[in-house]
Order: structure tokens, then C-alpha cells, then sequence
């Protein structure tokens, strides 16, 4: 029996864990690539403790385990996981992808990645723990993402009507 493939559901186990949406999608060796990386990454830069830390409200603490040199790979590999888990499921489902897909993530990306380069600083400034001003880079990243995409589909050949 075929399992029929839906590309919401798969990107929402990628963001759950980078690796997850390549294993439902049947691309074990890319799936179980993203899982060593996540561990590897979240490993070497203490991303757990952080996550603890702020949640606790340790912003100190959370700012002190982490090595950023390797936090600082976390975002790209984790939002690129997410961007080609997606982009196979919808093609494995028979549809079209949406032109300029990958602007949101990659916007996402560069934003979190921002996020990261100052979430050992702004805790102490604006008081929001360290782990989540990468977390709000995500966010603001794919909105602006989305919105750079609306206006060049818009403005370009994909706007115009025939």
C-alpha cells in the first residue's frame, strides 16, 4: 500500500527535527545526514543547556555554555532541512512547486543566523532570553521572506496576466 505523501505534514515534522521530513519522504541517508548534523551541532555548541537556561530565565547562564562558533550553523542547516523536506514532499505529490519557494527560508535563515550573532548581547539589553532572539529572527526572516516573494512574483513575468 502507497502512502500518499502531504507536504504540511512533512514540513511540520521537519521544524519539529531537522531529518524527520527526509525520513517520511523516503530519503533515508538525507534524513539520517540532517539528524547527525542536528546532533552534532546542538552538541558542540551546548544549543540544550541554552534552551534550558532560557527558558529558565538564566539569560547569564544560557549566554555563558554556548559556543558560538558552532551556533552560529544551527540556523542555515536547520531552516535548509526544512526547505527540501518540503519542496520533495510537494513534488513527490504531483504538484507544481511555488516559484521562489526558498525566499522565506533562506530570508529565515540570514535573519536567525543575525539572531544568533546577537543573542549573546541583547538578553542583557531587551531582556528576552538568548535562546528565543534567534527564534524571533526565524520569524521576522520568513515574514519578511514572504513578503519579498509576493512582490516579486507581482513584478515580474509570474504577475503579469496573459
Amino acid at each position: 500500500m502507497k502512502r500518499k505523501v502531504f507536504p504540511f505534514e512533512v514540513l511540520l515534522w521537519s521544524i519539529a527535527f531537522p531529518g524527520f521530513g527526509q525520513i517520511i519522504n523516503k530519503a533515508y541517508i538525507l534524513g539520517a545526514f540532517f539528524i547527525l548534523l542536528e546532533f552534532v551541532i546542538n552538541v558542540k555548541s551546548n544549543l540544550n543547556l541554552n534552551i534550558l537556561y532560557s527558558f529558565q530565565g538564566k539569560s547569564e547562564e544560557a549566554v555563558l555554555v554556548t559556543n558560538y562558533e558552532w551556533a552560529m550553523f544551527y540556523p542555515c542547516v536547520y531552516l535548509y532541512a526544512i526547505y527540501e523536506s518540503f519542496l520533495s514532499a510537494i513534488e513527490k505529490s504531483g504538484e507544481v512547486p511555488p516559484v521562489y519557494l526558498s525566499l522565506p527560508f533562506v530570508t529565515g535563515a540570514y535573519f536567525s543566523t543575525v539572531g544568533v550573532v546577537y543573542s549573546d548581547v541583547l538578553p542583557f539589553i531587551i531582556y528576552v532570553p538568548s535562546t528565543f532572539i534567534p527564534i524571533i529572527g526565524i520569524v521576522i526572516g520568513v515574514g519578511v521572506g514572504f513578503m519579498l516573494r509576493l512582490m516579486i512574483i507581482r513584478f515580474s513575468e509570474y504577475g503579469k496576466k496573459t
